[in-house]
């Protein structure tokens, strides 16, 4: 059975302070240890020179064992929960996952 990554591209509104960022951040990577199937997780800030970004200031990106872990994991409270928060934080987001 394939591994699902979840990637997902962040655009944060230009007032949201880099300690809102952090924080939002450690949540992301708490959700490892709250939602099973997460077997990775690894999130931060654009760093590269060749700016194809659009504009996008962070990403991350997670492994699920599985399409049903991740199909679980979308619907699960503490992700929504995450979610929302990060939501009432960006001025755009893409989501998109592809089997590994």
């Amino acid at each position: 059975m394939p591994q699902i990554q979840h990637l997902v591209l962040l655009k944060f509104k230009p007032e949201v302070l880099p300690e809102k960022i952090a924080e939002l951040f450690k949540q992301l990577s708490e959700l490892q240890q709250l939602i099973p199937g997460i077997t990775y997780y690894a999130g931060g800030s654009y760093s590269s020179s060749e700016g194809l970004n659009q504009d996008y200031t962070h990403g991350f990106v997670m492994t699920f064992e599985s399409a049903g872990a991740r199909d679980a994991y979308l619907p699960h409270p503490e992700h929504e929960r995450v979610k929302a928060a990060l939501l009432l934080c960006l001025d755009g987001v893409i989501a998109f996952d592809f089997e590994a």
